[in-house]
């Protein structure tokens, strides 16, 4: 069995990055991956601007730090004010550009007026409550990396230089199917042994929150053939196949000799609790990745795996974004049972700062993803004692 690492690193060596580009509206690019890096054709400021309300002064005139100057003129974000003449003062607001002759703002609440003359109680220095021209963004920078994938901050970053349209690779093509005579949808009657199919709920707002253009064949029948034909579909325009179950070894278990029969497998079985039994190949020119049937094996294989494969695809660059971040946590629980795999264990934060177990551990246990916030990453042969320090990945890094 390949370690966790091992197989990380083999499926995004492995992964093949969409090339096809389209130009998008920067207002709906949210999620897509940049495919031409993004030059800034001005400065941010735009010139020098106002911090605050209050008053444009030249500094000299101030230095008693008891001035009254007469209030020569107004100036709202937007308008352009006239030069300041010596013993003067402007009325100014926040994000509205400092006139010629100006050097400081003085806060409003340092300042008294009286009529057209307002006194200055404070001796500001030159520079005070400015911002100046470039001092965010300089003309002819790189703002936005070729691979970046655009989120609210990033949108907001380009449309801050005024980028209106953005360069983003095609949104991946994923195809879908769950295996499993036992399953069972959602509102109908559930029969002797059945079982209903929360993997597709959850694998597939997973993608959706990738972004990805999803394909479902839904359930597929426990047998070989079926499952070789559906192969055979879902390979047909799709960049990537994800399967749910029957990656194991038992009669039963029909997808891996599918895939070796249609494909090639190249990665089987990793040394990791839950989710060992995650395939990876390729079924013609479509990746496939079979996750486990057990619920929270296949979700944290697909976090742990599936998502950052995605990314990879989908034309992200930066190593960072595609591995899993860990923070140094305190435990505050006992776990004695070392595992010789890699366990991610379900905990959540506590209000002491420290961090609590799931009473359950079992690949079986859907509550138990609902109730943490996250996933400790546990070496193998490792035990926990309390006020020992964990490596905690948050969902909030793998789930967006």
């Amino acid at each position: 069995m390949l370690t966790v690492r091992e197989a990380l690193d083999f499926l995004l060596g492995a992964a093949r990055p969409v090339q096809e580009v389209e130009t998008l509206p920067t207002l709906e690019a949210n999620g897509r991956v940049l495919a031409q890096a993004q030059v800034s054709g001005m400065n941010v400021p735009s010139a020098d601007n106002t911090q605050m309300d209050g008053y444009a002064v030249r500094a000299a005139d101030c230095a008693s730090g008891a001035a009254t100057l007469t209030v020569s003129q107004r100036i709202p974000a937007g308008h352009v004010g006239q030069p300041l003449l010596p013993g003067t003062a402007a009325r100014i607001f926040t994000g509205a550009m400092i006139p010629e002759g100006a050097d400081a703002v003085v806060m409003q609440e340092q300042c008294e007026l009286a009529g057209n003359l307002v006194t200055v109680n404070h001796a500001p220095k030159a520079g005070e409550w400015i911002r100046r021209a470039g001092e965010d963004i300089t003309h002819g920078s790189v703002i936005l990396a070729e691979g970046t994938r655009l989120r609210s901050p990033e949108l907001g970053l380009a449309a801050s230089v005024g980028l209106a349209q953005l360069p983003v690779r095609r949104r991946l093509r994923v195809a879908v199917f769950f295996t499993g005579d036992e399953l069972t949808m959602p509102g109908e009657p559930l029969a002797p042994g059945a079982i209903y199919n929360s993997n597709r709920f959850t694998l597939r707002a997973l993608l959706e929150k990738l972004g990805c253009d999803i394909t479902d064949f839904g359930i597929v029948p426990d047998s070989l053939d079926a499952t070789r034909a559906v192969l055979r579909q879902a390979a047909s325009g799709n960049d990537l196949i994800i399967t749910s179950g029957g990656v194991s070894v038992g009669e039963e278990d029909h997808v891996k000799p599918a895939v070796e029969a249609e494909g090639k497998l190249n990665m089987w079985q990793i040394a990791m609790k839950p989710g060992k039994p995650l395939a990876f190949g390729e079924v013609q020119d479509a990746f496939f990745v079979g996750l486990p049937g057990n619920p929270v094996s296949s979700f944290v294989t697909f976090l742990m795996f599936v998502r950052p494969f995605i990314l990879k695809l989908q034309g992200v660059r930066d190593a960072a974004a595609l591995a899993p971040k860990t923070y140094p946590l305190r435990a505050d629980f006992d776990w004695l049972k070392a595992d010789r795999r890699n366990e991610f264990l379900r905990a959540r934060l506590n209000e002491h700062g420290g961090l609590e177990l799931f009473a359950n551990q079992g690949s079986g246990v859907l509550t138990s993803t609902v109730w943490a916030d996250g996933l400790i990453d546990n070496p193998p042969g490792q035990v926990i004692k309390r006020g020992d320090t964990v490596r905690f990945i948050p969902f909030s890094e793998v789930m967006s």
